[in-house]
């Protein structure tokens, strides 16, 4: 089996990991929720820093009235080979050590005023120091704000709650040891910490009780049935403390001779010696790590599970996000001509029926072009008045002999060039349907997400190339219409020539039709005849234009929307590649923060392997 030693200094060391990376919580229970740890408890005026001060065997923590720990103190203790110098190091100052213990007291205040100010609030964001020295055991405790009832002179009415609120929120865990510091000089039925304990470890299987103040209690009483489990039962058995005095405190005796002068006091006290073996803070200090290193080996199957679990969450995430891109040019370029085939793909399925979108070509097709060709003005411009007129300007001085054909051509040509509008408007209907599926193609495109420039720029030439589709589309819509002109349909004039005229009944006895040459009804006539050609016409443009438009647009779209970026793409230089790449900041971040945490998790299953059944 692994030694307790790699054992509890893995677990600080992926603690450690856990709070550089901000690996406290999230859905589900975080890593650093996993690890065993000890939490220190207590209520103000407890002894619960002189009990941490005699476990580590230095004289380190601040000092004072009213709430001292105003942040929690997260305290690594690495045990070191016999005659190694002490030192301390914070995870806020890495390069910094620290073998002055004096200085680590100013600079815990230091770090606490940071983030809470001079003032007496509290604040949940940890301070993790790390103590190396021969003269401490493996352990990793957790000191966390006194426990109160009242609040002080500048300090918010809420401040009882929050402070519960926030040990609460270490101590509910079920990986959380809890040590809970009573004074023995106090009913321990009245202890805050022991109340606490009772509601997050009903059955006291994560509890280890603390009894402070030995030495000072009244006269004629002791501790013998908090201690021996009478009074109060735990799982775990109590341990009795004997704290430095004020007047040790204020002569800076050293912490090893108060240890020493602990262990006299159990040793030659008629009411503790039967249980001197079992007092004491290296007693307890011994009994927390052994503690510890059991609970861990038991954790280790589910720690080992969260960790593969979360390994396989922040792939999955890494390769929604995608994975980092390389530097070099070929690389770059490879990559974003797949960004660019990634997008070709989802703007065809939008054309080819895969997604929404494409239909509503068709339905410019099968809707808006014939709704426009019935609007065209046709009335007006071949009622009888209007034919007419035009006939008789294209006759000039010399009116026509038999049929007025020069007439017949203006008024064909004159309606014909009508036709113009709706071609022109289907081919601005196609290109803005085309726009918007390149708009919903490029937020649709998973790949394109993490580059927000390179996507501009895919945009933009798609939208190039769609302009120069148009004026394509136009220019041969406008020539469907020209050639209509250009050449009339002669055998339809001749079919209607050979047509016998029919006689429409005259109750009035009226004058036969075309019994002369420039009454209303051969005027009728004629506008009648054109109407009719026109007609033949409309019919052909309709099934033509959509044709032309389809040719014309929509296939060059799905055949060579980003041919001329591609080439500008391939002759592009590596800074400007790489300037393409350039990532939505957010992402970048994001991703940087998910390989260090699969890192992380990845170095912590390694390591346990190494270690955990040795």
């Amino acid at each position: 089996m692994a030694t307790m030693k790699s054992l509890i200094g893995l677990i600080n060391k992926i603690q450690r990991a856990c709070t550089v990376l901000g690996d406290h919580g999230g859905e589900g229970m975080s890593l650093w929720e996993a690890l065993p740890t000890v939490a220190v408890v207590g209520g103000q005026s407890s002894g619960k820093s002189s009990v941490l001060e005699s476990v580590v065997g230095r004289d380190f923590l601040p000092r004072g009235s009213g709430i001292v720990t105003r942040r929690p103190l997260v305290l690594q203790l690495h045990k070191t080979e016999e005659g190694t110098t002490e030192y301390a190091e914070f995870l806020h100052a890495p390069k910094k050590k620290f073998a002055d213990f004096a200085a680590v007291r100013k600079e815990i205040e230091d770090e606490t005023d940071r983030i809470t100010g001079k003032s007496k609030q509290i604040s949940n964001i940890p301070i993790q120091l790390s103590i190396y020295s021969p003269n401490v055991v493996n352990l990793t405790l957790i000191d966390l704000p006194g426990l109160t009832k009242v609040a002080v002179d500048g300090q918010p009415e809420s401040i009882v709650q929050d402070i519960e609120n926030m040990v609460r929120s270490y101590v509910e865990k079920p990986n959380c040891i809890i040590l809970a510091i009573s004074p023995a000089n106090q009913d321990i039925a009245t202890s805050d910490a022991i109340k606490l304990a009772r509601e997050v470890d009903p059955t006291g299987e994560r509890t280890f009780g603390v009894a402070t103040k030995l030495d000072i209690m009244d006269k004629g009483t002791d501790c013998l049935d908090v201690l021996e489990g009478r009074s109060y039962r735990l799982q775990h058995p109590w341990v009795g403390i004997v704290n430095r005095s004020q007047a040790d405190i204020n002569k800076r005796v050293d912490m090893i001779a108060a240890r020493r002068k602990e262990r006299e006091y159990f040793e030659t006290s008629p009411e503790y010696g039967h249980l001197a073996s079992r007092m004491g803070s290296e007693y307890l200090a011994k009994l927390l790590s052994q503690h510890l290193e059991t609970v861990i080996r038991q954790k280790i199957p589910s720690i080992v599970a969260l960790i593969n679990k979360s390994i396989d969450e922040i792939n999955a995430e890494l390769d929604r996000i995608g994975r980092p891109i390389a530097v070099d040019s070929g690389a770059q370029l490879y990559t974003i001509l797949e960004l660019c085939r990634a997008f070709d793909r989802v703007f065809k399925e939008h054309l080819d029926g895969g997604r929404p979108g494409g239909d509503r070509i068709y339905g410019v097709f099968d809707h808006q072009l014939p709704a426009a060709l019935k609007k065209l003005p046709f009335d007006r411009h071949l009622s009888t008045k209007n034919v007419q007129k035009v006939v008789s300007e294209a006759d000039g001085y010399q009116p026509h002999l038999i049929a007025p054909e020069q007439g017949y051509r203006r008024l064909i040509d004159g309606s014909i060039s009508y036709f113009k509008g709706p071609a022109e408007a289907t081919v601005d209907a196609v290109h803005f349907v085309l726009k918007e599926l390149v708009r919903k193609s490029i937020s649709e495109t998973e790949e394109l997400k993490r580059f927000p420039t390179l996507a501009s720029d895919i945009a933009a030439a798609a939208n190039e190339a769609l302009e120069r589709f148009r004026d394509e589309s136009r220019k041969t819509v406008l020539r469907l219409v020209d050639m209509e002109s250009s050449y009339l349909t002669v055998e339809f004039f001749r079919k209607l020539h050979l047509e016998p005229e029919k006689e429409k009944p005259n109750p009035r006895n009226a004058p036969q039709p075309n019994a002369d040459p420039y009454s209303d009804n051969h005027f009728r006539k004629i506008g009648s005849n054109v109407s009719a050609y026109i007609n033949m016409v409309c019919d052909t443009l309709r099934n033509s234009l959509p044709k032309a438009v389809v040719y014309c647009q929509v296939r060059e779209a799905k055949r060579s929307l980003l041919n001329f970026f591609y080439a500008q793409v391939g002759r592009k230089e590596k800074e400007k590649l790489g300037a393409m790449l350039d990532e939505d900041p957010q992402l970048m971040d994001r991703r940087a923060t998910l390989a260090k945490r699969l890192e992380l998790y990845k170095q912590a299953r390694d390591d346990i392997d190494a270690v955990a059944w040795k």
